[in-house]
């Protein structure tokens, strides 16, 4: 399985650097294919990411015996709307220093400062992803297929959403530490098992964080996304993992 997960964190790290090539993805309307992975993505959130989100916050429920963490118990869902709310933080934060950048300097992008801010969220949101290709709930190849396929797509998207708010300091910089983070968390993932109570906490983290960035990616008017082709991936993918 170490392999199989090394093979799952390169694909990661390819599409990272190697989405900007797609040709589909400045496309308005928006491609089908890019709709049916939005739809594919929120599949992912409702049929797989929430029920596992219930699983960690069962662990946290079993283990936690501190007074000062007791707030934690069956509450698990809060964390995960704060790692939504940080994320729509960040996404206003990009948004207000892009139009601050367009008015005084007539540049089509956010700071500098608030790029490094933003990326490092990222990174840490990648490292979580490539740890739990190796401790995650997915213990089979199919889950891990299911898991990549998931991600992979999301990861295009958002790829493709952090390059327009930061052009092309995203590619000479961003999209590489992003892909190193990939291989950062399964390194860590390999050398060191986080216990598993940081490791709910940080899922739902990153739970809320993947639910904000799917949703905000499909639904903005702008981007004339294709009803059915959305619908056609959200089905599928629902099926399939209801079928694996």
């Amino acid at each position: 399985m170490l392999l199989i997960t090394f093979i799952f964190a390169a694909g990661f790290v390819l599409i990272h650097l190697f989405s900007r090539y797609l040709p589909f993805l400045d496309n308005v309307p928006r491609s089908r294919l890019l709709s049916a992975a939005g739809g594919i993505s929120v599949a992912y959130v409702f049929i797989h990411l929430l029920p596992e989100l219930n699983k960690h916050n069962e662990v946290l429920d079993r283990n936690i015996q501190s007074d000062a963490l007791k707030f934690f118990e069956n509450h698990t869902y809060i964390v995960a709307m704060i790692g939504l709310a940080i994320f729509y933080g960040l996404e206003r934060m990009v948004k207000t220093s892009k139009k601050k950048q367009q008015e005084k300097n007539n540049l089509d992008r956010a700071s500098k400062g608030v790029f490094w801010i933003h990326i490092t969220s990222f990174f840490l949101y990648n490292s979580l992803i490539g740890y739990l290709l190796l401790h995650g709930e997915q213990e089979t190849l199919s889950g891990l297929v299911f898991y990549f396929i998931a991600l992979a797509v999301h990861f295009i998207t958002s790829d493709h959403a952090l390059r327009e708010a930061h052009k092309e300091i995203y590619d000479r910089v961003g999209r590489w530490l992003l892909a190193a983070a990939i291989l950062a968390g399964w390194v860590i993932g390999i050398t060191w098992k986080v216990n598993e109570n940081i490791i709910a906490l940080l899922f739902a983290m990153l739970a809320g964080g993947v639910i904000l960035n799917v949703m905000k990616e499909e639904l903005p008017e702008e981007r004339e996304s294709n009803f059915w082709a959305f619908a056609a991936g959200l089905a599928g993918y629902t099926l399939l993992l209801m079928l694996a």
